[in-house]
């Protein structure tokens, strides 16, 4: 059960990132320039209450030093290379090893 929940948040996760690179390549082509969207652009777009809320949450749990020196740095980044990073870390953990094929059987 908790391998289909990593599972479709994988599948969540490369859908968003596909959406996110088309976005950004139908940009590119319109502008004639390389468009790669920030995820705090895209979130901020989106849903700026929730970023400012989230922005709140962190910077009082943890701090401010941990928003500007890791959260901020990482919302810097393409929105659709986090999301497939993501995507990819959650198909990883909900994959299931099949025995035999690269490990001796005992």
């Amino acid at each position: 059960m908790i391998r289909f929940v990593f599972r479709l948040a994988a599948a969540i996760a490369l859908s968003v990132a596909v959406i996110m690179a088309v976005l950004d390549a139908t940009r590119t082509v319109a502008v004639s320039r390389l468009v790669m969207t920030p995820l705090d652009t895209s979130w901020a777009t989106a849903s700026p209450t929730t970023l400012a809320a989230t922005e709140s949450f962190v910077r009082e749990n943890t701090g401010p030093a941990f928003w500007d020196s890791f959260v901020v740095p990482v919302l810097d980044l393409p929105g659709f290379a986090i999301f497939a990073v993501l995507a990819f870390l959650f198909y990883a953990v909900g994959h299931r090893r099949r025995p035999g094929r690269f490990t001796a059987e005992v």
